[in-house]
């Protein structure tokens, strides 16, 4: 059964580029956007603004199901994000809330109590979701799936450039560390674990510009 509205899921490891490409297909198609890794990493904050350890899953999910986040966009795609009114913008995209949000997503009770609010962002006309289960557990009856990929070595690249431009002073040894820490964390959990769905279309984006990449996406939903 194919979900109606019409889901297209992107899924990948650290710093494959799928949340720039969601965007940029969202735009495209004029479809509503779920980054779903920013509520993992809003999880995170909010249980350290309230001295909730990160290994409590039991507290923590009742925290996720509560949230009160916000996604500010205009039509320039500038996004402010806003937990408990608070812009949180620049905390949520850090390298250390992005550690503690793959942590968090491990518990079976935090993945859990967030399955439902993802899925309540699949609205008319259409839905892109980015994430590392969309295709597999979130929205497994997606229209498109696609497991966007690269070379650890690219990613980290890709990484260090943006917080470089951002004026984030990060070494790009230390990225790679962490990447490689991510991806055997997000593939080896018990729930959920990172892998492509069985008919997911895999894209490899190494070596490639963002237009080439969205485009073959877009042709890919085209097709069906």
């Amino acid at each position: 059964m194919i979900l109606n509205p019409p889901v297209i899921a992107i899924d990948g490891p650290s710093g494959s580029g799928k949340g720039t490409i969601a965007r940029r297909v969202a735009d495209a198609l004029g479809f509503h956007l779920l980054d779903s890794g920013a509520l993992y990493r809003l999880t995170a904050i909010a249980a350290k603004n309230k001295g909730i350890s990160l290994d409590d899953g039991d507290a923590l999910a009742l925290l996720a199901r509560d949230l009160d986040i916000r996604f500010d966009g205009n039509k320039a795609r500038s996004e402010r994000i806003l937990l408990d009114g608070e812009d949180v913008t620049l905390e949520v995209r850090q390298e250390s809330t992005g550690a503690e949000a793959s942590a968090v997503a491990g518990l079976t009770e935090v993945r859990t109590a967030l399955l439902e609010r993802q899925r309540a962002f699949q609205k008319a006309p259409g839905l892109v979701a980015d994430g590392r289960d969309m295709g597999t557990h979130v929205f497994p009856s997606a229209l498109v799936k696609i497991f966007l990929t690269a070379s650890a070595e690219e990613r980290a690249k890709r990484r260090h450039k943006q917080l470089k431009d951002k004026g984030m002073n990060v070494t790009l040894a230390a990225l790679s560390r962490d990447i490689e820490d991510r991806d055997r964390r997000d593939s080896e959990r018990s729930v959920a674990p990172l892998k492509p769905a069985r008919d997911a279309r895999i894209l490899d984006s190494s070596g490639l510009s963002i237009e080439a990449v969205t485009n073959t996406v877009l042709e890919w939903v085209a097709e069906l």
